[in-house]
Order: C-alpha cells, then sequence, then structure tokens
C-alpha cells in the first residue's frame, strides 16, 4: 500500500491547464524524498498503459519499478489528466505550426498525422489486444528486484511507440509530451518538464566558485586560441570542477544569513544545486568564445604583419567595447532565438547533459545490457580520454595526423596536395586516431543532417579548389594549394609594411614597387562561398521564416509600445510558461549597456591613432541589426554559425580604400558584436532550459565579460612577448595562428589593396558570386517548398555552402572522421537504441572532451612548452617532406615557370 507521504507528493503535482504556470511547478523536495512506486501513479492507467508510457519516455530500462525517477511520476499524472479534446488541439496546432522543422523526427511527426487523422477509430481497443502481449498486474507491484527488463526477457514489452496501438492514451501521451515538455528527443534528453522556482541558486559561493573558474578559463581559451589544432575549456569540461568547487564551498562556508540594504543573503543555503552549478557554467561560458580583437592586437603587434604597435589604454577600450557591444544586441534577439521552441541551439544540449549527470539523482537502469550510471560513465570517458591522448599528443604523432598516404612518397606533390592533412586538402579515408581531430564538426552534437550537408559542402569545395588549381587559374598552380596567407607574385610571403607608409596606410609607389598580393586556391574558393553565403542565407531564411519573424518583429514593436508587458506573453510552450516566473530584464537595460560600450569605442577612435571614421562603429551596428536576426535563426535550429566579417570587409574596402587599419577596426566590431551576441544568446537558451532566473544570468554575464576582458589584454601580450616564433609557419609548439593569419591576409586584400582593385583586375569572377547566391536561393526555395517531403525535409543548402568554408588552412582531415562518428552515433544508435542514446551519448562527448582538454594542457605545460621532444619515426613520419614544409610547395615554381621569373600582372600594369 502507498503510505500518506507517497501520495501526498503526487497530489503535489497539479493538473489543470498546461497553459497555467502553476501545472508546470513542482515541489522537488517533497517528491524526491519520498520513494513513488509505479502503482502510486496515473491510478486510471492499465498496467499495459504504465508500461507503454514508460517506454516512450526512454525508461524501459528501470531495474525497479518502486522507486520512479520523477520526469516519469510527473509525466504520468499529466498523461492521465490531460482531456482529449485538449489533446487533439495540441497535436493539430503543432503539425501545423511545425510543419517545416527540421529537428522533429519523421517518424514523430507522422504518428501525431495518424493519431488525429484517425481521432475516435481506435478508441475501444486496448494496448493489449493490438500489440498481443500480456503483463500480469502483480508483476507490476513486484519488489524491487523485478526489472522491467526481466519482463523484456520475456518477450512481453515489444511495442513499437510510433504505431497506433491505443489511440485513446497515445494521443493524450503525445500531447502531454508537446505541452508540458518537447516534441524534440534531444532536448527532452536533457531537460526536465517541470521546475521548482524555489531553488537556490544566485548565491555567494556560485559567484566564488564562478569568478575562480572564470579566470582559469579565460586564461587557458585565451593562450591556445592561435594554436592549431585548438586546446580549450569548453563549458562541459569546466562543469567537472565546478561540480566538486561548490560541493567544497557548501562544506566549508559557515551558515550564516545576513541582510544588505533589501537582499536578504545566505551564505550556506544547504547541498550544493544543480540551478548554482548551472548558473556558475554559464558564468564561465562566456569566456569560451575569446576575444576576437586578439587578432587586432597581434596584426598590430606582431613584426611579421603590420607591426605598427599597440598601446595598452587603445587594447583595453577596444576589448571593453567590442565584448559588451554584443548584450545590446542580444536583449533584441531573446524573442527571435530564445523564446520561441524551434530555437533548439543543439551545441548547448551536452553541458546540460553533463550537468543533470553530475548533479540530479538516477534510478538504476539496464539499458542494451547498460546499467552504468551517467556519473561514473562521464569520468570512465574522462579518465580513458585523459590517458589515450597522451600517445597521439606525445609518444606517437602519427596517430594524430595519420597522413598515411603521403608516407609512401613524401616528396610526391600531387599525392600531398590531395591526400596531405599539414597543407594538403585532406582526402584520406583514414585521418586520425586522435579525438581532438574526430570531433573537428562536434559529431556527437550536431544533428546527423548537419554532418551530410556539411560534408557534402566539403566535397564541393575539394573539387572546385582541384580544378582551379590545376588549370592554374589566377596563377594558384605557383602557390601552395590550401594556405590562408597572401603571397607575392613570386611565391614567397607577403609582407604588408612593404607597402605601408608611416602611418599604416597605402604607398602608391611602394605598390607599384612591390606588387599585390595573391591568394591560394583554397583561400579563393572560400572568398567565393562567403560572398555567396550572405544573399543566400538572408533570401532563403527570410523567404521560408518569414512568417514566424514577421510575428515576432510585431509582437517586438507591441513590447516596445508596452513596455511593462511580459516577453513571455506570447509564448505558450512549456519551458516559456516556467520561466514566466522570474523577473525578466528590461529592454532599457540592454540599451544601456550598448551605449556605453559605442561610447567606449568613440573615445578608442579620437584618442589614438586608428584612422578610423566614427561612422564606421555605427556602420557595424547598423549591418549586424540587418543580417544578426536571420544568421542566429540558422544557428539556433542548426547549430551551423557564421559572422559577418567578410561582408564588412568588402563595404569597408570600398568605403575606406588603402587603410588595412581601420578595416581591422571596424571588421572587429562588425564581427564581434554578433559572436558575442550568439554567445550570449546560446547561454540565455541553456538558462532558459534549466530555469535560471534572467536577471541573474545578467548580473553574472556582465562580471564574467568585465572578468575576461582584462585576464584576455594580459594574456594576449604575453603570448606574443614570451613565446619563440609566435604566429610562424612551423613554430614548434604549433603555435601558426590561424585565425589571425586569416585575418591579416583579409585586411590586405580588401583594406590595403581594397575591392577596387581586386574586382577590377586582381579577381574579377568574386564579384559574380553574389549574384551567384542571390540566383542559387531561388531554385533551393522551390525544392524546400514543393519536392517531395522526404527528399526535402533534411535538405540544408545553407549549411551545404558553409561547408565550403572548411578549407584554407583546415581540410577533410579534421571533417572525416566527425562524419564516420555521426553516422554511428547520431544516426544508428540514435535510432536503433534511443533509450542508450539519451543516456549516454552527450555524456560521452563530455568525457572524451574532457579528458582531451586537461591532457592536453598538462601536456603542453610539462612537455612541448619545453621542446621534450621524441625523435622517433612515430613522431617524425608525419612530416616529412612536403608535408613537413621541405621541398616542393607548389605545383609550378614563379622564377622556372613563368614569364621573366613571376606571375600575375606585369610590372607597370598592377590594378
Amino acid at each position: 500500500m502507498s503510505s500518506d507521504k507517497n501520495l501526498g507528493a503526487v497530489t503535489s503535482i497539479t493538473s489543470t491547464n498546461h497553459l497555467d504556470v502553476e501545472d508546470h511547478e513542482i515541489d522537488l523536495h517533497a517528491v524526491a524524498s519520498n520513494p513513488i512506486s509505479i502503482g502510486d501513479v496515473g491510478t486510471s492507467l492499465t498496467s499495459d498503459q504504465k508500461m507503454f508510457i514508460l517506454k516512450r519516455l526512454n525508461f524501459d530500462g528501470l531495474i525497479s519499478l518502486e522507486d520512479l525517477p520523477i520526469q516519469a511520476t510527473f509525466m504520468f499524472e499529466k498523461i492521465e489528466n490531460i482531456s482529449i479534446p485538449e489533446s487533439l488541439e495540441i497535436l493539430q496546432e503543432l503539425v501545423v505550426v511545425h510543419k517545416d522543422d527540421i529537428n522533429i523526427p519523421t517518424a514523430d511527426m507522422d504518428l501525431l498525422h495518424d493519431l488525429i487523422n484517425e481521432a475516435g477509430s481506435h478508441q475501444d481497443l486496448t494496448v493489449k489486444e493490438n500489440l498481443n502481449y500480456s503483463l500480469k498486474e502483480k508483476k507490476l507491484q513486484s519488489s524491487s528486484s523485478e526489472s522491467i527488463t526481466d519482463l523484456i526477457n520475456e518477450d512481453v514489452y515489444d511495442s513499437d511507440y510510433h504505431k497506433v496501438v491505443d489511440w485513446n492514451l497515445q494521443v493524450r501521451l503525445e500531447a502531454a509530451l508537446i505541452a508540458y515538455h518537447s516534441p524534440y528527443p534531444e532536448v527532452r534528453a536533457v531537460t526536465d518538464p517541470y521546475d521548482d522556482p524555489s531553488i537556490p541558486v544566485e548565491t555567494v559561493r556560485m559567484y566564488i566558485a564562478g569568478i575562480i573558474w572564470t579566470g582559469i578559463g579565460c586564461f587557458i581559451n585565451q593562450f591556445f586560441i592561435e594554436r592549431q589544432p585548438n586546446i580549450g575549456l569548453s563549458s562541459s569540461v569546466v562543469q567537472v570542477f565546478l561540480y566538486p568547487t561548490g560541493t567544497f564551498l557548501s562544506y566549508i562556508l559557515p551558515k550564516w544569513k545576513f541582510k544588505i540594504w533589501k537582499f536578504n543573503i545566505d551564505l550556506n543555503p544547504g547541498p550544493w544545486t544543480h540551478k548554482e552549478q548551472m548558473l556558475a557554467t554559464l558564468f564561465f561560458s562566456v569566456t569560451t568564445v575569446g576575444t576576437y580583437v586578439t587578432d587586432n592586437i597581434n596584426v598590430q603587434k606582431i613584426e611579421m604583419f603590420y607591426n605598427t604597435g599597440s598601446p595598452a589604454g587603445y587594447q583595453i577600450l577596444l576589448i571593453l567595447s567590442s565584448n559588451f557591444l554584443g548584450f545590446g544586441l542580444a536583449g533584441i534577439l531573446r524573442k527571435f532565438v530564445v523564446y520561441p521552441i524551434h530555437a533548439v541551439w543543439p551545441t548547448i544540449l551536452p553541458t546540460i547533459a553533463l550537468n543533470k549527470a553530475l548533479m540530479q539523482r538516477e534510478r538504476k537502469e539496464n539499458i542494451n545490457g547498460w546499467t552504468i550510471s551517467k556519473y561514473k560513465f562521464f569520468f570512465i570517458c574522462f579518465g580513458v580520454s585523459f590517458v589515450y591522448y597522451w600517445i597521439p599528443d606525445f609518444l606517437f604523432n602519427a596517430l594524430q595526423t595519420f597522413n598515411w598516404m603521403t608516407w609512401i612518397r613524401p616528396n610526391n606533390f600531387n599525392l600531398a596536395a590531395i591526400t596531405g592533412t599539414n597543407y594538403g586538402l585532406g582526402l584520406n579515408p583514414i585521418p586520425s586516431f586522435d579525438w581532438n581531430i574526430l570531433s573537428g564538426n562536434s559529431p556527437l552534437i550536431f544533428p546527423f543532417y548537419n554532418q551530410i550537408c556539411n560534408y557534402i559542402g566539403m566535397i564541393i569545395g575539394f573539387v572546385c579548389i582541384v580544378a582551379v588549381y590545376w588549370t592554374n587559374h589566377y596563377w594558384t598552380a605557383y602557390l601552395p594549394i590550401n594556405n590562408n596567407r597572401p603571397f607575392t607574385n613570386t611565391g614567397e610571403p607577403y609582407l604588408v609594411t612593404h607597402i605601408l607608409n608611416d602611418k599604416g596606410l597605402l604607398d602608391k609607389e611602394k605598390y607599384e614597387a612591390y606588387g599585390p598580393p595573391f591568394y591560394t586556391a583554397a583561400n579563393l574558393v572560400v572568398y567565393g562561398a562567403f560572398f555567396a553565403l550572405y544573399p543566400f542565407a538572408i533570401v532563403y531564411e527570410c523567404s521560408l521564416q518569414y512568417r514566424s519573424m514577421w510575428n515576432t518583429l510585431k509582437d517586438f514593436a507591441i513590447g516596445v509600445k508596452n513596455y511593462k508587458r511580459s516577453n513571455f506573453e506570447s509564448f505558450h510552450d512549456p519551458h516559456s510558461k516556467m520561466m514566466s516566473v522570474y523577473k525578466e530584464v528590461p529592454d532599457w537595460v540592454f540599451l544601456v549597456v550598448l551605449v556605453i560600450s559605442l561610447v567606449f569605442g568613440i573615445i578608442c577612435i579620437k584618442a589614438y591613432p586608428t584612422d578610423t571614421p566614427v561612422w564606421g562603429l555605427f556602420f557595424s551596428l547598423g549591418i549586424n541589426v540587418v543580417f544578426l536576426i536571420p544568421i542566429a535563426a540558422i544557428a539556433s535550429r542548426t547549430g551551423f554559425s557564421f559572422g559577418l566579417n567578410v561582408l564588412v570587409e568588402l563595404i569597408v574596402g570600398y568605403a575606406i580604400p588603402g587603410n588595412g587599419l581601420a578595416l581591422n577596426y571596424i571588421k572587429a566590431f562588425g564581427y564581434n558584436i554578433g559572436g558575442q551576441a550568439d554567445n550570449y544568446i546560446s547561454d540565455q537558451k541553456m538558462a532558459h532550459y534549466v530555469k535560471i532566473p534572467p536577471r541573474a544570468l545578467f548580473r553574472c554575464q556582465m562580471l564574467a565579460v568585465l572578468i575576461q576582458s582584462f585576464i584576455s589584454y594580459g594574456v594576449i601580450n604575453f603570448t606574443i612577448d614570451s613565446i619563440k616564433d609566435y604566429c610562424q609557419p612551423f613554430n614548434k609548439q604549433k603555435f601558426t595562428c590561424p585565425g589571425t593569419s586569416t585575418f591579416y591576409t583579409a585586411s590586405v586584400l580588401w583594406g590595403v589593396i581594397g575591392p577596387k582593385r581586386v574586382f577590377g583586375g586582381l579577381y574579377p569572377v568574386l564579384k559574380y558570386c553574389f549574384l551567384a547566391g542571390f540566383l542559387m536561393a531561388i531554385p533551393c526555395i522551390f525544392i524546400k517548398k514543393y519536392a517531395p517531403r522526404g527528399f526535402t525535409k533534411y535538405f540544408e543548402p545553407t549549411i551545404i555552402i558553409g561547408g565550403v568554408l572548411s578549407y584554407a588552412p583546415y581540410n577533410l582531415s579534421y571533417y572525416t572522421g566527425s562524419l564516420y562518428l555521426s553516422i554511428i552515433f547520431m544516426k544508428f544508435i540514435k535510432e536503433r537504441y534511443e533509450s542508450w542514446w539519451k543516456k549516454y551519448n552527450y555524456i560521452l562527448s563530455c568525457g572524451l572532451s574532457s579528458g582531451l582538454a586537461f591532457s592536453s594542457i598538462i601536456i603542453f605545460f610539462a612537455v612541448d612548452y619545453k621542446t621534450v621532444e621524441l625523435n622517433w619515426w612515430g613522431n617524425i613520419v608525419s612530416y616529412g617532406g612536403i608535408e613537413g614544409g621541405s621541398g616542393q610547395q607548389s605545383l609550378l615554381n614563379a622564377t622556372a615557370h613563368a614569364p621573366d621569373g613571376y606571375f600575375g600582372p606585369r610590372i607597370g600594369h598592377f590594378p
């Protein structure tokens, strides 16, 4: 018999209407502290129906039915109490609003259509009659030794919940999942369908833990940002250390309570909570994207680039203004890409999954023979990854850069150009055994269609680069095939200081003597793809999402007129309903941050010799206002994102010709506003899923950015001054600065030389890429709208074009392994073993990445930084011959094959 406490805990889960906020709240302590058996819940449901529900919720692996997970308890009550008319209304609304939603599985959508179309025809049939299995009531009420797995082994539990087998039950079950949880399996796998607003969140100990790890993480991420491949601490990794830090603080801090002004401070409000853990993680998360203006400071201070110097005051103002500007637009973007239910943000899901694994109690399950808890599984993966990474990164480098085909003939240029990892295009079916490279495109995070579309784009890019290079189109055969740096007309690295005057502006006489810069085949194809992507993405996205965008714009305008109106008023999904109980951050607060940031930017322009007009700053802001909504919408649905840097540099290059430094300054704001806004927005979505109060998040983000700005300033200057051969192509510690090199290359081409010379003389074909992108959008829109649904659902041409951008200096080697892993985990396992995937997939990704991150940091400071080398075949073979930077680096040699010993336009006729 159920105890009174158990019944009281169950009845505390109210069920009135899914649009009422109270219907989504729960007394977490009451429910968690009293074990609730399957017999205590859903009393009007039959045994067969309860078992069917457990499988649909992916709890069919439970070892015991005497202590249900809170999610299962909550959903049982909602399914039991939701009415048929309300359920049908919910289903009908979803299939209309989400008919083109790429993230809802096809099988789930087909089931909803069947339930709607067959309303009434299955009402008299039961699960037992339709499934033809038997489940005795005594087994359902059995002791903890009896498990669902035992029943499965007796072949009595083989139902397929994607078939209509009990219409009355399934229409309520599917509606309850939508009304109280989420239509997306990925979101249901990591979030809870309820909230308890009484749980401590913004505490003193949270700030202590957050500040400590934000400082550590910012140092490490900024230090390694210019290393290839990059090493960094992600939010998932830092959670591993936030957990013991928070737990330790909950033990040592005194249990004092006091009042400061109107705020009641509880120094130690009990055990460390999952909301404190998540808010501390979000505190740190701001640092994960680094400081984009690192590139500005590098190209101004380093001798091989502009070498103009960079005063301390200039750096601080530049960092502060660019980092905080993104906040202003983040306030606007909330209604477009945070509150809407279709804004999934796949990249944040592993962090939430790890939070649950570390912080929330887990019931014992047997899933396909796996009984290990998520907590233990994470630390096993962490330990294995930590130990294993010493092999490819230090002991046996060939496993990391497994360019095995070039070992056959290291000095064969064609072989290295096609298959090489270091300087080629990376066409290699087995490119690496290193998770740092295999996870290059987040194979256990991004949806499967994202991986496929991205790889298709890379194959298209590969073909285009090969065609351009081996036809010597635009003199590319005289240069390396896959490089992101500029070259002279003799194939030497291009030094922009040779064509600048003492003010850092273009000197035409020096330019005529030195010549224009030339770009590799891969770099030209990447630029062409970028130019096509902007008009394509805007036209394509706005055409397909115009209704939701227009409705959101109207709602935003109403909110401006009625500033007291809640931002959540127009959103009725369960997560928005739960968040509506917390105080919001007013829009005017974001506006104030925006204005202050602009003032810092203007002071920076006026107080230092930037040679930049003030209007450039407002131009950067304006172009983000226009383009950021559709770009952020793409990222929120697919995980694919791209910046406005290329578009900004093109327009500024026309407006301010011959001034690379001004272009760098304006471009930094043009890109960083959007990049930081995306980061803040994705963090807000994470807080949205975990029910972190918006004002607490805002305060943490503001403080975190301030900390990050000053630490970044110190680390940037430390790395430039302390690391030998910093940013040199053959840096032994792999600090080759791929980001800064691309930044520098762009500033030379579009800033110093200018788009007029580029489009008019050097590379005129590039200007037609804008038109090509616009024209390509038209047939793609028609295909998406009118072609057979089975063909078009996972057709994402924006990601395909984005795949072309993955070259120079990266290549197929960094993405082929990701494709393999995505096929295994995001396609095969997710479809065949959904319960296993739901429980372990994101934890596996976090564990491997966490172990690698800490292992790589220890390896770097223990051996790499001290240049400890193991010179044996396994560490040398991947860098022999052409792949090691020696011997023939281009198909043609300018001195031997070009007229007069140089290629390109003739001297005296430079564009």
